[in-house]
């Protein structure tokens, strides 16, 4: 069963196992696991993660995970103030 480093990013942190320091954690997995099978054994929905990296590249949900990877998770970033015509306060 291969063991994966996990790193989950701001609202995606709050899927962390209890007790976890700064969202980061390992997870065991059944070997031929994908990213998309982390997600769901974390309850992580898909809709939730904007992009993941698997040791520090760009990763589909259908990649398949390897002993020793290491997994970023990010959510979608919104923010910012909202756009005003000019000239209106």
């Amino acid at each position: 069963m291969p063991t994966v480093r996990v790193r989950l990013y701001a609202t995606v942190r709050k899927y962390a196992p209890p007790g976890c320091h700064e969202g980061t954690f390992s997870v065991e997995l059944p070997e031929g696991s994908k990213l998309e099978d982390l997600y769901r054994r974390l309850g992580i929905p898909e809709r939730e993660v904007k992009q993941s990296f698997v040791n520090g590249r760009r990763a589909e949900p259908d990649q398949v995970l390897r002993e020793g990877d290491e997994v970023g998770v990010f959510p979608p970033i919104a923010g910012g103030t909202e756009a005003r015509p000019c000239g209106q306060p």
